[in-house]
């Protein structure tokens, strides 16, 4: 069993054909998808997603590409979203300086917002942190300090200082088709190096596929190709990949239900 814990089916190149992209997650033992939120004004699409397939969750949040756009959501906003039942998370939210599509203090604010909304629901946040490692790892000291919480550090790029000081804090770390690029050793290098219970595999479908279907749309069945370069250069097999990933899943998505899911 495999989990892609992150993706985007509400995305058109995916929306379209969502049955079959469901199926073939299913036929390649890929047992539950979280399809992501970046908007919490259009959280509707994302749940009627979430409902109509037993086994895909969703979360609310605010990507930081549009910080300026919904400034101002309050964590008690976040956290009433979190009562429906197939919401499982918080995000994503977080820092990105590789585009210019939000304003940092507008992201900083938001990224505030749903730590708190993350705090106060026991819910993981699903962080977005795009060459921003100092002030993302500043905000997460300056937070953790007020209070724990749980978090991911989703799609993995950034240096090893913040990576270490995530999981220090007790955070995991979120891989994806990313780290089966030729250029990525020194990510493969820290993928090694990370405690084996802080480690995630996502897909960000429909972006980043795998470097086996590099230039294709990405979709969560790819999600094993990631597995399958992690446990290599964590030195295990696929199948102890599969059941670590897993169980680190379920350990921090925790409202995400274990066991056969009924339709």
């Amino acid at each position: 069993m495999l989990v892609d814990s992150h993706c985007h089916l509400d995305f058109p190149d995916l929306a379209d054909e969502l049955d079959a992209v469901v199926a073939r997650a299913e036929a390649a033992g890929v047992e539950r998808m979280v399809t992501i939120s970046t908007r919490v004004r259009e959280q509707t699409k994302l749940l009627a997603i979430a409902e109509r397939f037993s086994n895909v969750y969703c979360s609310v949040g605010t990507h930081p590409h549009h910080a300026d756009e919904e400034d101002g959501i309050t964590s008690d906003e976040l956290a009433a979203q979190t009562r429906h039942p197939k919401v499982v998370a918080l995000g994503e939210a977080g820092l990105d300086y590789f585009y210019e599509n939000g304003s940092p203090k507008a992201q900083a604010r938001g990224f505030r917002a749903h730590i708190a909304a993350a705090r106060t629901t026991g819910l993981p946040l699903v962080i977005h942190t795009r060459e921003a490692d100092e002030d993302c790892g500043r905000i997460l000291d300056d937070e953790m300090a007020k209070g724990s919480f749980r978090a991911v550090l989703h799609c993995y790029t950034g240096g090893r200082e913040l990576a270490m000081k995530a999981v220090a804090l007790g955070l995991y770390i979120g891989f994806t088709g990313i780290l089966t690029f030729k250029k990525s050793d020194t990510l493969r290098a820290l993928a090694a190096e990370l405690p084996e219970d802080r480690i995630l595999v996502e897909t960000d479908a429909p972006y980043l596929a795998p470097g086996k279907f590099r230039g294709k749309r990405n979709e969560p069945s790819y999600v094993v190709e990631t597995a399958r370069v992690l446990a290599d250069v964590r030195g295990v097999s696929l199948e102890e990949m599969s059941r670590q990933t897993t169980e680190n899943f379920f350990r921090l998505f925790s409202k995400v239900p274990r066991g056969e899911v009924i339709a």
